[in-house]
């Protein structure tokens, strides 16, 4: 099953996380199959690729709640949605 979650970098205490399509076997820091966005929490900066993200949607990948809290604030499930109909 693919996941898309947040992948940790970054130095202490200072954390940065990309939002990336994995297995959901690998571990957290594993090899992504792609990488779809940014996410920084101390300045809540958030980039997405948003059609990439539309895509994996439709392919089937299950967001952790985390992620799935980013994108909807970003509204990408209306879009998925949108594309499907």
């Amino acid at each position: 099953m693919i996941k898309l979650r947040l992948k940790r970098y970054g130095k202490k205490r200072e954390p940065s996380y990309r939002i990336i399509a994995i297995n959901s076997l690998a571990r957290r820091d594993g090899i992504p199959l792609e990488e779809l966005g940014f996410y920084n929490p101390r300045t809540d900066e958030v980039r997405l690729d948003i059609p990439g993200i539309v895509k994996r949607l439709q392919q089937g990948a299950h967001p952790t709640n985390t992620v799935r809290r980013i994108l909807e604030k970003a509204n990408v499930f209306k879009e998925v949605s949108a594309t499907s109909t």
